[in-house]
C-alpha cells in the first residue's frame, strides 16, 4: 500500500459528497458487472469490502437477506447510509473494516469489491484474498483496475502516486492459490475488468459425498 490507511481514509472523507458523480464510464461499467454476476438470492448474505458510498451495496440488498459494507472512510459510509435510508432499505449494516481485517465473523456467501483492492501491493492484496477464503463464501465477485497487458504509461486509468494494481494473472494465481477457481473475467478496458471466483469442492467434501464402501483406501 502506497499511503497509510489513514491517509487513504482521509482522501476519501474529503471527496464522499461528490464521490459518485465524479465516476467514468468504465467505473460504472464495472460496478454493474459486479452486480450482476453477485446475483445474490434472498436468502444470502453479502460482505461488500471497500463499500465506499454503496453503489455494489445497495444495489444488491433487495435481493440478498442481509448485506454488510465494510470500508475506511467515514465520510463515504455516511453517504451509503444516507441513501440506504432514502431508499427505505433496512437490510444494511455499515462498519470499519479492511480487506485483511473485515471485523466481520458472520457467515457469508457473497463477496463483492468494486474498485478498492488496487490500493494494496500484490502481496497485501494475496493475502486480502487468503482472508477472504477462510470466511468460505461460494463466490468472490472482483471489480477493480488491473492490467490485462502492458499498461500505457501515458494514459493510465489510475494514479500512480496512491494505487497499485496488479495484472489479472497475479490476481488469478492468489484466487487459485486461495482455493478459488476463476469462472469468468470480463474485460471493461485495458487496466479495468471484473473477476468471478468460486470456491473449488475440497478433498473432504467430495469424499463424504460418495459411498465409503467405494472408497479404495477403505480396503487398504
Amino acid at each position: 500500500m502506497k499511503k497509510s490507511l489513514e491517509d487513504h481514509a482521509a482522501r476519501f472523507d474529503e471527496k464522499a459528497g461528490e464521490y459518485d458523480e465524479s465516476k467514468s464510464d468504465e467505473y460504472r461499467a464495472c460496478a454493474n458487472l459486479v452486480v450482476e454476476h453477485a446475483a445474490p438470492g434472498e436468502d444470502d448474505i453479502v460482505l461488500d469490502l471497500g463499500t465506499g458510498t454503496g453503489a455494489i451495496a445497495l444495489a444488491l440488498a433487495p435481493d440478498a437477506e442481509r448485506v454488510v459494507g465494510r470500508d475506511i472512510s467515514e465520510g463515504m459510509m455516511d453517504e451509503a447510509e444516507r441513501k440506504a435510508e432514502e431508499e427505505g432499505l433496512e437490510n444494511l449494516e455499515f462498519d470499519y473494516g479492511t480487506f485483511r481485517e473485515p471485523e466481520y465473523e458472520g457467515e457469508v456467501d457473497v463477496v463483492t469489491s468494486n474498485f478498492a483492492m488496487h490500493h494494496l501491493s500484490d502481496d497485501e492484496k494475496r493475502e486480502a484474498i487468503d482472508v477472504i477464503a477462510d470466511l468460505e463464501p461460494r463466490k468472490f465477485v472482483l471489480g477493480d483496475v488491473m492490467f490485462f497487458g502492458e499498461p500505457d504509461s501515458d494514459a493510465p486509468f489510475y494514479s500512480p502516486e496512491v494505487d497499485d494494481p496488479a495484472t489479472v494473472g497475479a490476481l488469478a494465481d492468489a484466487f487459485t492459490d486461495a482455493g478459488f477457481s476463476l469462472t469468468a473475467v470480463e474485460r471493461v478496458h485495458d487496466q479495468v475488468g471484473v473477476l468471478v471466483a468460486e470456491r473449488s469442492p475440497t478433498a473432504t467434501a467430495e469424499g463424504e459425498v460418495g459411498d465409503p464402501d467405494d472408497d479404495p483406501a477403505a480396503d487398504a
